[in-house]
């Protein structure tokens, strides 16, 4: 998009791919500029005595050809496209007047005016690629390039796909992350815009689902009647069936699909019937959570590892897949998930076999929506401490002395 001056520029898309390019000057705009030509795939040739550390790097790494000097004419010979940037205003004109000469658009960085070309505010969002032209004023091109490229990736700004169903994933299985709807990804939330069919967890993001429109059906994965199945079975039946009913499907998970949350059995199952399925991980609420609560996973001197582990079975019980013995001689952070109910044998357990009683234990309830709350306990009083203050699901355990590093917060 361009906005119209008295000499408004003419909008056009360069495919630059094995195409000769000359940039004169390997400063910061250089800088800016040359990953979008590499990535364009042109064949660029950098003039320059010195260059940022940058720029350098991509030399070393092969991404285009360096030879350090200074300008001269003949430069522009065989060249598509010129990028102009040097710190040096002589040479700069020279270099224009080459280019005019040879017929080669170039951009100057020190006097846009003097160009033959300019080089817009760009951004780019699931293969859609955002130029923005205002002419004399590259602040506001930037503010508009942001403004529709944040629309496009947020599914606030309508632009419907129009490729057929076979070019896309039938399910996109999201990760909405901790709870706060603003902790979704950019590309989850897209995809939530773009869905006919919704199928959400009771610990997804709840608040995202009335932002969608009135056609699209959302269902509650804790209301699928479930039969004769077992309650992942039903769930994978229903992802199944609105996927081979055309239906653009998403299943709404809370924190990361793969954390705990049988993301893989849902894909394992659509891939029995032949269903594409693409994976958007979420922020897991095993390190957000505590992070919202003031408390760190790891610091330095204190934690060098943490353990994320789920709590919903016993340490006694058969089912349980955790060496809970090697778990208790860990010296780092332990995050527990799903283990409210069983927190007091837990915490047993870790002091039987060698974690001291007193060490810091903080039980974080709903965190990151408004209703979160934080108790502080320590291994020997936690079970307690939770019977006690009434503590529900969902919550997450952090057991470790990170729980004591950071500031003092309203509890």
């Amino acid at each position: 998009m361009a906005e119209h001056t008295e000499a408004a520029a003419y909008p056009v898309g360069l495919r630059l791919a094995g195409r000769r390019v000359v940039v004169l000057g390997a400063g910061q705009v250089a800088q800016r500029r040359l990953p979008a030509l590499i990535a364009a795939g042109a064949d660029v040739l950098l003039i320059s005595p010195s260059a940022t550390p940058s720029v350098e790097a991509m030399a070393e790494a092969g991404e285009l050809r360096w030879e350090r000097r200074r300008y001269r004419d003949g430069d522009f010979e065989g060249a598509w496209y010129a990028l102009i940037s040097t710190d040096d205003p002589a040479a700069n004109e020279a270099a224009s007047a080459e280019a005019e000469a040879r017929r080669v658009w170039a951009v100057r960085s020190d006097d846009a005016a003097a160009a033959s070309a300019w080089t817009p505010a760009t951004g780019r969002s699931e293969g859609v690629t955002v130029a923005v032209l205002t002419g004399a004023d590259p602040r506001r091109s930037a503010a508009v390039r942001d403004a529709v490229v944040e629309g496009l990736r947020d599914g606030s700004l309508a632009a419907p796909h129009y490729r057929s169903r076979a070019d896309r994933p039938a399910v996109a299985l999201v990760g909405g992350g901790p709870g706060d709807p603003d902790l979704i990804t950019v590309r989850g939330r897209r995809l939530l815009a773009e869905a006919d069919v919704v199928i959400a967890d009771r610990l997804g993001p709840r608040d995202l689902l009335d932002e969608l429109p009135p056609h699209v059906e959302v269902i509650d994965a804790a209301k699928i009647p479930y039969g004769r199945f077992m309650a992942q079975e039903a769930i994978n039946n229903a992802l199944i069936e609105h996927a081979k009913a055309g239906k653009a499907v998403v299943r709404l998970k809370g924190g990361d699909p793969y954390v705990f949350g049988r993301g893989m059995e849902e894909v394992q199952a659509l891939a029995e019937h032949g269903i594409t399925c693409t994976v958007v991980p979420g922020i897991s609420s095993s390190i957000s959570v505590p992070a919202a609560a003031g408390i760190p996973v790891t610091h330095r001197g204190v934690a060098h590892e943490f353990t994320v582990v789920s709590g919903h079975v016993r340490p006694d019980d058969p089912r349980s897949l955790a060496d809970w013995e090697a778990l208790a001689r860990l010296r780092g952070t332990l995050v527990l998930l799903m283990a409210v109910e069983n927190i007091a044998a837990i915490a047993e357990t870790l002091v039987a076999h060698g974690r001291s009683p007193e060490t810091p234990v903080a039980v974080v309830q709903e965190g990151t929506t408004a209703a979160q709350r934080r108790v502080d306990a320590t291994l020997a009083t936690a079970g307690e401490r939770v019977k006690a203050e009434g503590i529900r699901p969902p919550a997450v355990i952090v057991i470790g002395d990170v729980v004591a590093v950071g500031p003092p917060v309203d509890r």
